[in-house]
């Protein structure tokens, strides 16, 4: 399951000041691989350091994320998520793929937008030591094997609306051709309303919301590469009217300005 997966997307600050920080991904096994995206494990050692707040945009994604302490099944996170790191501390969790939670939650994904769920109203009796299991992991490929043999445990049965969706999404998040709604009709064949009515149920947004959160992804890996960037072919390259609405959605999201987010970029770090 140990493979090279690429840099993660939609880190905002992909380069953190002092401190020991690690961040591995493991590929799930063929039978979960329709359901599952990755598995990953944070760890950071910050003690004796000032806290440093790291920052990631969503994606359309459930993840199972285990803490000690604070362990939940956590929906689509519709803003921008912060967390502050201090001491020293570690988080191991489970990325469903777009569409890949709603078999094992049985309910359309869009209820638990913004939303946190105790794992054992999905998992059941199963769910009460799995945070344990998992922490007591001597690594990450450790833990992911305790993460499999929960989720084959209650392996559901199949349903080709999850390939379809998942297959979607990550066309969404490729191709820079599909830029709107009706980009992704032409595509597809299917109705608006049907898809809308398919994304909702499985990934627990719009296909509007995906597409747009994909397009500032897009955006901010091109200003982290340093690249001189001309605003207004980034915009139209985008599938923006024009740079003025680009503008809005990244500093709704991000917090700043796309040129400040660039000249914060190429600050030294810590």
């Amino acid at each position: 399951m140990k493979i090279d997966m690429g840099k993660p997307r939609g880190v905002l600050h992909q380069r953190l000041g002092q401190g020991e920080f690690k961040h591995a991904r493991r590929a799930p096994s063929s039978a979960l691989a329709g359901l599952v995206e990755h598995y990953w494990h944070v760890a950071w050692d910050l003690r004796g350091l000032p806290a440093q707040q790291q920052e990631t945009l969503p994606h359309p994604n459930v993840q199972f994320v285990v803490e000690h302490g604070c362990t939940a099944l956590y929906g689509l996170h519709t803003g921008r998520f912060m967390r502050r790191l201090k001491g020293q501390g570690q988080v191991f969790g489970i990325k469903f793929k777009a569409g890949g939670f709603h078999p094992f939650y049985g309910a359309p994904v869009s209820r638990l937008q913004d939303r946190s769920l105790d794992p054992r109203q999905v998992f059941g009796a199963d769910a009460a030591g799995f945070e344990s299991d998992i922490l007591a992991g001597a690594n990450v490929d450790a833990m992911a094997e305790v993460a499999e043999r929960l989720l084959l445990a209650h392996l559901p049965t199949a349903d080709p609306n999850i390939g379809l969706v998942s297959e979607l999404v990550a066309d969404i998040a490729t191709d820079r051709s599909l830029t709107s709604v009706v980009a992704l009709v032409q595509r597809t064949g299917l109705a608006k309303r049907a898809l809308q009515r398919l994304f909702n149920q499985y990934a627990g947004v719009g296909p509007k919301w995906v597409i747009n959160r994909y397009r500032l992804h897009e955006a901010i890996a091109q200003l982290q590469t340093g690249t001189p960037v001309v605003w207004a072919e980034l915009a139209l390259q985008l599938g923006y009217f024009d740079q003025a609405h680009f503008i809005h959605d990244f500093r709704k999201l991000v917090g700043r300005r796309p040129a400040e987010y660039l000249r914060a970029q190429a600050q030294p770090s810590g």
